[in-house]
C-alpha cells in the first residue's frame, strides 16, 4: 500500500499540511504541485446554480474533539493521542444542546477523534437521548478495548439507543492494520463482538450498528452494495459478527490522506480520478445541504471536511455563541476542490453513497 505509519499528528510535527490554508493552496495548484483541475464551482454553475444553498437542517454534527487513541494513516481530522487540548468544553456542549432543542433538530451526529474520550461525552449523549433525539456516534471500535473505563461503552450505547457507526477498513488484519496501526483489527473484532452481545446489529433489537469502509489507497471505493454483501458474509463466517449497513466513503484529499497522496506521488492521478468521476446527480444529496458541522471550539461549518480546512460558513454568524438559524439558512455553501470527493461516482457522505446512478 505504501502508507508510512505515523506516531504523531501533522499538528504535532509542525507540518505545513496541518494548516487548512496550506492544504487549500495544494488543492488549488499553488503549492507542491502545478496541476490545476477545473474549478469545482464551475460544475455547480453548469447545473444552472449560481451557488449551492442549504436545505432544512436535519443533522447537527459535532466534532467533539481531536483526541484519539489511534493515529490512522488516512485520518482527515489529523486526530491522535497528542491532540489533548482540542476537546469541546461543557459550556459549548450546553450551547449545542440549547440549539438542538430550540430548533428541534432530530439527529445529533457525534464524531472526533475518539468522541468517547471527551469527559462530557456520556452526559451529552444522555441529554440528547432523553430529549428523544437520534444520537449517532462515530466510534473507532478500538476505544472500547483501550481501557477498562471504556469497556462498558456497548451497554451505555444500548441503554441510550445510540446508532453506532464504526470504522472498519476491511475484514482482514493486514489491510486494517496497514491503514490504522498494529493490533487495530484484533481489537476491532473484539469490540464488534461485544456490541453484538448487547444486541447491536441483530434483528428486532432496534440497536443499529453500521460499518464504515474507506479505501486503503489512492482509489475510489467499489459499489457500496457489493462491499456490504462481502463484509457481511466474511465477518459472519469468520467471526460470527453481524451488522446493519455498510457505508462506503471516498477518501478526500485533505490532511493525512493528502500527505499520503503527495508522498506516494499519487496526488495528480487521484485528483484526476475524482474529477473524471464527477456525478452531477449527487449534488442534491450532499451532506452539506442538510447538516451543520460544529468544531470542538464552537465554530460552524458546512461539513466536517470544510471544518478540517478551516473553511467556516459564509454567514454573519460563524460561532455557536451567535447561532441564528435564519441567517445560516440564507447562506451559500462554501465549495472548493476537495468537493470532488463527495461527488465522485455514487457520491460520498457521512452516510455513505448518495446516488444510485
Amino acid at each position: 500500500m505504501g502508507v508510512k505509519q505515523r506516531s504523531k499528528s501533522l499538528h504535532s510535527r509542525a507540518d505545513k499540511l496541518s494548516t487548512g490554508f496550506y492544504q487549500l493552496n495544494v488543492l488549488n495548484g499553488k503549492e507542491l504541485v502545478d496541476d490545476k483541475f477545473e474549478r469545482f464551482t464551475s460544475k455547480i454553475e453548469q447545473l444552472g446554480h449560481k451557488e449551492l444553498r442549504p436545505d432544512k437542517v436535519e443533522i447537527f454534527q459535532i466534532n467533539i474533539g481531536k483526541l484519539c487513541n489511534q493515529t490512522c494513516a488516512h485520518c482527515h481530522v489529523d486526530a491522535g493521542p497528542d491532540r489533548k487540548e482540542e476537546n469541546m468544553n461543557r459550556a459549548h456542549l450546553e450551547k449545542c444542546l440549547e440549539i438542538i432543542r430550540e430548533y428541534d433538530i432530530p439527529k445529533v451526529d457525534i464524531t472526533g477523534g475518539a468522541p468517547e474520550m471527551n469527559p462530557n461525552f456520556r452526559w451529552f449523549v444522555e441529554e440528547c437521548a432523553n430529549d428523544g433525539r437520534l444520537v449517532m456516534n462515530r466510534c473507532n471500535l478500538t476505544i472500547i478495548m483501550a481501557n477498562k473505563k471504556y469497556h462498558d461503552l456497548p451497554e451505555f450505547f444500548a441503554k441510550n439507543k445510540v446508532q453506532v457507526i464504526s470504522s472498519l477498513p476491511y475484514f482482514t488484519k493486514s489491510r486494517t492494520d496497514g491503514q490504522r496501526g498494529d493490533g487495530v483489527f484484533e481489537d476491532s473484532i473484539k469490540a464488534l463482538q461485544k456490541l453484538n452481545e448487547v444486541g447491536y446489529g441483530k434483528e428486532g433489537t432496534g440497536l443499529i450498528l453500521d460499518l464504515v469502509y474507506n479505501p486503503s489507497g489512492a482509489f475510489l471505493p467499489a459499489s457500496q452494495v457489493s462491499l456490504e454483501k462481502e463484509f457481511k458474509n466474511q465477518l459472519e463466517r469468520r467471526y460470527q459478527i453481524v451488522f446493519n449497513s455498510l457505508y462506503a466513503i471516498t477518501n478526500l484529499p485533505i490532511s493525512r490522506f493528502l500527505e499520503y497522496l503527495l508522498e506516494s506521488d499519487n496526488y495528480e492521478s487521484y485528483m484526476q480520478s475524482l474529477v473524471d468521476a464527477y456525478n452531477p446527480s449527487t449534488v442534491d444529496g450532499l451532506m452539506c445541504r442538510n447538516t451543520i458541522s460544529v468544531s470542538w471550539d464552537g465554530y460552524i461549518y458546512d461539513c466536517d471536511f470544510n471544518q478540517m480546512l478551516d473553511l467556516k460558513v459564509a454567514a454573519p454568524v460563524q460561532h455557536i455563541d451567535d447561532f441564528d438559524m435564519e441567517k445560516l439558512n440564507d447562506r451559500a455553501i462554501v465549495l472548493n476542490q476537495h468537493c470532488y470527493g463527495c461527488t465522485a461516482g455514487a457520491g460520498s457522505s457521512c452516510g455513505g453513497e448518495i446516488s444510485n446512478t
